[in-house]
């Protein structure tokens, strides 16, 4: 049987107000840091890409974090190195493991929310 994670800290915070604030082009990654706890609110323009916005920030081929979230508006294309897509809309949640690519599709912004690769997203190699 798996022990259930807990906290001891009852906190409340704002991505109105982060911690942190990343802003490569097309990018702006507000970051909230809870006990225990890093989280990220993503948001992708239109015309954002992650080879063209992101790769020149960290200085990788793909991107290498793996990824744990939900998408709250817009839609993302995601390709693995594989050569295997898939699209994350509005309203679904998802997992990305490391060796991809991705885009926004539309003329929407992408705004999802981040669990696991929000500390270190977007920060300079």
């Amino acid at each position: 049987m798996t022990t259930p994670v807990s906290v001891s800290t009852f906190q409340v915070k704002s991505h109105g107000s982060p911690d942190e604030v990343r802003t490569p082009a097309k990018t702006r990654v507000e970051v909230v840091k809870l006990e225990g706890y890093t989280i990220g609110r993503f948001n992708f323009q239109p015309g954002w890409r992650w080879s063209e916005c992101i790769k020149p920030v960290v200085k990788t081929e793909s991107c290498q974090l793996s990824h744990v979230g939900h998408a709250v508006s817009g839609r993302l294309r995601v390709r693995m190195t594989d050569g295997s897509e898939k699209t994350i809309s509005a309203g679904e949640s998802y997992t990305i493991p490391p060796g991809h690519d991705a885009w926004v599709e539309g003329n929407e912004t992408f705004v999802g929310l981040e669990v696991m690769s929000a500390d270190v997203y977007a920060k300079p190699a």
